[in-house]
């Protein structure tokens, strides 16, 4: 009997993929307004002390951040491994493009960071924290375009945005780890072990990938390394196929976790990250905080290095003949993407809060310096795009 034939995954899966993460970075922008208004409003002393209530050992920001979020990553995860293995990653031409631009995308702004922060006082560990992008708030300007951004240019930046996650969640675990604790720390690797054999051994059983997906959360949690990197392995050990030897499809374990995280993801976890973790309060802010070294450098890093590196990076794979321009796409609109790329929110605030845990005044900056490179590089990417193009038919 011959092997099944792999069948393409449909165009509509991608179409209703960028719909649902365009339409999450439109709440996002409205998330991040709100939280911004209600910080610096008579209901900021109460929001600010909400978050610091301890439910569980725990507070409530911790919860958000090390909690809540271990399911965004764990959607993450899911994303990349079928991307790398039944997508638009599949293949080293497919690759080529946004993998070179997403690493000049984490390289040049994360320079231009250390450059500014060079003599700073404990601020060079925010090195990484313009090197994000964040796919659903990028998407969601790119929607509002409408036709008159092409379907290709959607595709290349979802591509590149789940490689610069990728580059994220490995910058948080080699760079963003807490003294370990052994014991725990073999724990969770022994948990993703047998989860790993489970996958060997084609058991597509999910629930049981998801009961030993919690145990590893608290091993990971207590073991030092940050928690929500227990989402991105745990993701990775589920099961692509339906049965061994069959094809991805519909009613493979990834297939069905992916689709039942990701309206959870989109409109609830990462909108109640971003209300948690956009709001800073004005009190005290002059037009000098903007020079301080870490809004500069985040500000900077988002809105120049990014366009910069993804730009360069892109067109010196293309001029090299490594990889093509998107389909139906030009110079400045690749371009009015590589600005787009500056949208760092969430990625760009969870790193934040990691490099800054113990230091609340750079962490306001921190968040200063995101919520304005990335809202310059999304008022400027968008005006580029909507000028440069004509309303197209395929978007």
């Amino acid at each position: 009997m011959s092997a099944p034939v792999r069948q393409p995954r449909p165009f509509s899966a991608i179409r209703d993929f960028l719909a649902a993460e365009a339409a999450g970075g439109v709440i996002l922008m409205g998330v991040a307004a709100l939280a911004l208004i209600v910080a610096n409003s008579p209901l900021g002393p109460a929001y600010f002390h909400v978050l610091h209530v301890y439910v569980g050992g725990l507070s409530l920001l911790h919860w958000i951040n090390d909690g809540l979020m271990a399911l965004f990553f764990l959607l993450v995860g899911l994303e990349i491994k079928r991307e790398v293995l039944d997508g638009q990653l599949s293949s080293w031409p497919r690759r080529a493009l946004p993998g070179v631009a997403a690493v000049g995308g984490m390289v040049v702004p994360a320079l231009i960071f250390v450059v500014i922060n060079w003599n700073g006082e404990g601020t060079l560990k925010g090195w990484a924290i313009p090197a994000a992008t964040d796919i659903a708030f990028a998407l969601g300007v790119l929607a509002l375009l409408g036709k008159r951004a092409p379907a290709s240019l959607k595709i290349f930046l979802t591509a590149l945005a789940i490689i610069d996650d990728l580059g994220a969640v490995v910058i948080i675990a080699l760079f963003y780890t807490a003294s370990l604790n052994i014991y725990a720390l073999d724990g969770a690797l022994a948990v993703l072990v047998v989860l790993a054999i489970m996958n060997r051994r084609g058991i597509t059983f999910l629930p049981a990938y998801l009961v030993l997906g919690v145990v590893l959360w608290v091993l990971t949690l207590m073991s030092g390394v940050h928690a929500t990197l227990a989402g991105v392995a745990l993701a990775f050990t589920i099961p692509l196929r339906a049965s061994p030897g069959h094809p991805d499809d519909a009613h493979s374990p990834l297939h069905h976790l992916e689709h039942g995280l990701h309206p959870w993801v989109t409109y609830l976890v990462v909108p109640i990250f971003g209300f948690a973790n956009a709001g800073v309060s004005l009190v005290g802010f002059s037009l000098g905080t903007l020079v301080d070294p870490v809004t500069l450098g985040v500000t900077l890093g988002l809105f120049i290095g990014k366009q910069i590196g993804v730009f360069a990076f892109a067109a010196v794979a293309i001029r090299a003949k490594w990889a093509e321009l998107p389909p139906h796409s030009n110079w400045i609109q690749l371009y009015g993407v590589s600005l787009l790329c500056g949208i760092g929110f969430t990625m760009s605030l969870f790193i934040g809060g990691l490099a800054y845990a113990e230091a609340p005044a750079l962490l306001d900056e921190t968040k200063i310096g995101v919520l304005l490179g990335s809202v310059v590089s999304a008022l400027v990417g968008a005006a580029l795009l909507a000028s440069s193009s004509r309303p197209r038919s395929n978007a």
